[in-house]
């Protein structure tokens, strides 16, 4: 008992330890939610500290908040907003009540660091309450989805530069690679040639798509419904206090947030959730594409990627793509996270969405995957070479080069020559070698070369458009 403080809500009472500060409302949920290891990110703790500071400032502003209390209470933000007090955070993600113990859980730590400041001891709520001071004009269910559209937003912004980066690299490999030429590939089989270059262009593009629909997807997230506490209609808010929180958290973020005209929309529906991750899935998509293209590359010897660890227990000399494989396999959970921000969406009822502690938790992991990913990647892909003999090797013994001759000789007569080259392959080395027999060095070599190949067509001079 003597290391113990007593709390009190309508339930009864809670034995907390008087060092904590969180209180009794974390306590029961930290009793009630014992469901996995995962607790709310830290980028999602920033957040919602983020908008209590902001609905501290706009209270103080409009006169509803005490100016003797305010100095600590905004620092006791500010101590978590830098990453102070983590360990005060334990609840489990998988919570019930939308979000209503991790918001208890700020109010909580808050009003005691703010007390702890003020020279009381925590639980001493006569002088800072959670709910009266910390929680003044606000609602689980508007400071909750608030604070997880900020935590988006900045991982977003995390998330751009990495995938420019990313983007930035296959560009360089681009320019590096766009003399080599190579057997194009389709449905696991040769088919004609083009460049180790353009195929990496295709990787760039692909990926500055994707970057381009990030950026687009911060438009999709910047409407809050902070100020409309319970279902969105502002209930028992001030409405000078409605309209100023918004400003007060723009300010305090630097993100460009606006207020939701339709609050009950906004309280209510997800799908704007539901449009970021269906952006987020297009990147995933050419992520595991890409790793698994180069992963082939590897194998089939046209690229070498950087040797970064031993690959058997077994078999000595053994080393594998692990750094692909393990992107590929990140890029499954994070398509997993989506498709569970689907479905939290789809399930809310009437004017709240009561999951979303679990869609919070899914999004923000996705977007944490996809920033190291797409770091890890951009690492790895820069240090990779190509192996040129290679890659002419199979060009070279590719019969469906045959193909770049059609539009100079003719497609009958390609065929006649690619029959003659299987009646008699044993006798020659490879299809080019058999090409510059027949046709002549400098044909060849002009018709196969990474300009004429990636020319977009040949110039047909005997006919006008």
């Amino acid at each position: 008992m003597i290391d113990d403080r007593i709390e009190e809500d309508s339930l009864g009472q809670v034995k907390i330890n008087k060092k904590i500060l969180w209180g009794i409302h974390t306590q029961r949920a930290l009793e009630n939610f014992t469901i996995s290891s995962g607790k709310a990110s830290p980028g999602f703790i920033k957040a919602l500290a983020l908008v209590k500071k902001a609905c501290c400032l706009a209270n103080l502003d409009k006169g509803y908040f005490s100016k003797d209390k305010a100095p600590a209470v905004l620092a006791a933000c500010d101590e978590i907003i830098e990453g102070k007090h983590v360990d005060q955070f334990p609840l489990d993600a998988l919570q019930g009540g939308a979000g209503t113990s991790t918001n208890m859980n700020m109010n909580e730590v808050i009003a005691n660091r703010a007390l702890e400041i003020l020279g009381h001891a925590p639980g001493c709520y006569s002088v800072v309450h959670p709910l009266k001071d910390v929680n003044m004009h606000q609602s689980t269910n508007d400071v909750y989805p608030t604070a997880v559209k900020v935590a988006i937003l900045q991982s977003l912004k995390a998330l751009s530069p990495q995938i420019e980066s990313l983007q930035g690299v296959f560009q360089g490999k681009e320019k590096e690679f766009a003399h080599i030429v190579k057997a194009g590939r389709t449905e696991m089989q040769e088919a004609v040639p083009m460049t180790l270059g353009a195929e990496f262009s295709a990787f760039a593009e692909a990926i500055a798509r994707d970057r381009w629909r990030v950026f687009k997807c911060e438009e999709r997230i910047r409407t809050v419904n902070l100020g409309g506490t319970a279902i969105g209609t502002g209930l028992a808010a001030p409405q000078s206090y409605i309209f100023l929180v918004i400003e007060k958290l723009r300010e305090l973020t630097g993100l460009h947030l606006t207020r939701g005209e339709n609050g009950v929309d906004q309280t209510a529906n997800s799908d704007s959730f539901v449009e970021v991750v269906g952006i987020l899935r297009a990147h995933i998509a050419n992520l595991i594409k890409i790793c698994n293209d180069l992963r082939l590359l590897n194998m089939l010897k046209e690229i070498r990627l950087e040797s970064l660890q031993t690959g058997s227990s077994l078999m000595p000399g053994k080393v594998n793509p692990v750094i692909l494989e393990s992107a590929i396999q990140a890029c499954l959970k994070a398509n997993v996270d989506c498709d569970l921000v689907f479905e939290t969406a789809s399930r809310s009822s009437f004017q709240i969405n009561e999951f979303m502690p679990l869609l919070a938790a899914s999004i923000l992991e996705a977007l944490e995957i996809l920033i190291n990913v797409n770091r890890m990647l951009a690492e790895h892909i820069k240090t990779l070479n190509a192996n040129e003999d290679v890659c002419l090797t199979y060009v070279e013994n590719n019969p469906l080069i045959i193909t770049a001759f059609v539009p100079h000789i003719g497609y009958k007569e390609c065929e006649q020559l690619l029959k003659e080259f299987h009646m008699h392959a044993g006798d020659q080395p490879s299809i080019k070698r058999f090409l510059i027999e027949k046709l002549g060095k400098e044909m060849v070599e002009k018709t196969l070369s990474p300009e004429n190949l990636m020319a977009l067509g040949y110039r047909d001079h005997g006919k006008s458009t």
